[in-house]
């Protein structure tokens, strides 16, 4: 589990771990894809938003192999939990973003952590899987289908939450009735609230189906339940300046990390520390991914567009998720979105009629975004333009652009004028028949050019709500 690898981020503790790192750690290439480049810059730590991958392996090798065997899960194993933490560019907002460990997303050909050949990767596959060639290959993965560049990962085991939860003193936890996970962790808690901590606070976080529905969504959500009531009483303790406590958490936590080489290193560190030191607990969120049953398998689970695409491209344009404590009126424009566009495009004379039922016009992907035509595809269809169709994802680029072949100007003008695309975008080209929308990077969601727009209900908690006891699955109750 690595919910204890971002409380020591998220409460501001990573400092301390520095001093740890050159004897307790082991790192890993920090993106695996064939290709890939480092986006790392020098000082990446210190300006613009900052992305960190928390990663859980389920791996019984080594200390883990009290809870299962090697058959079950060998080498780096599957990943347990993915969070990403999302921290905003001014310092002001954090979000955690869970990744259901069923979705199934496309995966990268990458170079295994401890060498050797490619791996081929595959046009859908359970995205919990990249794990088992690297870290870095679930950094790339994710990247993809989000159109971040994950800066930093941290991946920690089991004995991981395990061993903070002890030195933490146990954290406190709320159930609605007595229960018993008989068939997999072993988790027994009474009704009410328990002080949980070692072997019980890492039963909590592994029971796979003893929550609501017993669904993976369920479990995501009892671990972010776990994980803002452990950073609450880190905050309200004062451990932040029990120097004795945060060494002892620094060198728990380290003895039981593999982080990436850009992260191993004093400076870096440091620098992340400092910038969560002040976050408000009210602007620390949680989110999971937009998703639904996936079409070939309702036992997994893959993204809802639109809602998915226009969460990344929050994410991408660095736009709060919560209200802000002082924000003013109308300051509607999330920091780093794109500037006012131009006017859209004008006729100079009416159009002439013509039959958009019939009009051949398609929408490629270029905006790096899984899914990113659907939406637009859907707001032609109702407008009218019923022909219109998916041609597919090609190269990330940077612009948007409406391209159109012979006699087809007046068409692109219409297409141009439903989205609000400038008319520095409408360009002729004899190659295409028809009309091409390509719906480049600088277009992540929504059907407004220029416009970010946030999921309704995006956001399921944050680390200053309590929130309710959670729900045990009747299939598991302790007595009646």
């Amino acid at each position: 589990m690595t919910l204890a690898a971002i409380l020591v981020l998220g409460v501001g503790t990573a400092g301390l771990l520095f001093y740890k790192l050159q004897t307790n750690v082991t790192t890993a290439p920090l993106n695996a894809a064939v290709g890939s480049k480092s986006s790392n810059g020098p000082q990446a730590e210190d300006t613009g938003s900052l992305q960190i991958l928390i990663l859980g392996t389920d791996t019984r090798a080594g200390a883990n192999s009290d809870y299962g065997t090697a058959a079950e899960s060998a080498g780096p194993g599957n990943s347990d939990v993915m969070l990403l933490m999302d921290i905003s560019a001014d310092n002001s907002r954090v979000s955690v973003t869970s990744f259901p460990r069923d979705l199934m997303v496309p995966i990268p050909d990458c170079r295994p952590a401890a060498g050797g050949d490619v791996v081929a990767g595959a046009p859908m596959g359970q995205l919990n899987a990249a794990l088992q060639v690297g870290p870095g290959c679930t950094v790339a993965a994710i990247n993809d289908i989000t159109g971040l560049t994950i800066d930093h990962f941290m991946l920690a085991d089991f004995t991981a939450v395990k061993e903070l939860s002890n030195a933490l003193g146990g954290v406190e936890v709320c159930v609605d009735h007595a229960m018993f996970d008989h068939d997999g962790s072993g988790l027994r808690l009474p009704a009410g609230k328990s002080l949980i901590k070692g072997e019980q606070a890492l039963a909590f976080l592994r029971t796979r189906h003893s929550f609501g529905d017993a669904s993976d969504l369920a479990r995501i959500k009892a671990q972010q339940y776990f994980l803002g009531s452990m950073i609450r009483k880190v905050k309200s303790e004062g451990t932040l300046t029990n120097l004795p406590r945060l060494y002892n958490l620094a060198d728990v936590v380290t003895k039981n990390l593999t982080i990436d080489e850009g992260l191993a290193n004093i400076p870096a560190m440091v620098s992340i520390a400092n910038r969560l030191a002040k976050i408000d607990l009210a602007q620390v969120s949680f989110v999971t991914v937009p998703n639904e049953a996936y079409v070939q398998d309702i036992n997994r689970v893959q993204l809802k567009e639109p809602q998915a695409g226009q969460f990344f491209a929050a994410l991408r344009h660095d736009t709060a998720l919560t209200p802000a404590p002082t924000a003013s009126a109308g300051s509607g424009t999330p920091s780093g979105a794109p500037a006012a566009t131009t006017p859209p495009v004008e006729a100079a004379t009416p159009a002439p009629a013509y039959n958009k039922a019939i009009q051949p016009v398609n929408v490629t992907n270029a905006s790096g975004v899984v899914g990113r035509s659907v939406e637009l595809l859907q707001a032609l269809a109702a407008k009218g333009f019923s022909s219109s169709w998916q041609a597919g994802d090609i190269a990330t680029q940077a612009q948007t652009k409406v391209l159109f072949g012979p006699d087809m100007g007046d068409v692109a003008g219409d297409v141009a004028r439903l989205f609000k695309i400038p008319a520095t975008a409408v360009r002729p080209d004899p190659t295409v028949s028809g009309v091409q929308l390509v719906v480049g990077s600088d277009w992540g969601s929504g059907t407004e050019f220029g416009k970010i727009v946030v999921p309704e209900d995006i956001v399921s908690s944050t680390a200053a709500q309590r929130g309710e006891c959670m729900v045990v699955n009747p299939a598991y109750y302790d007595g009646p």
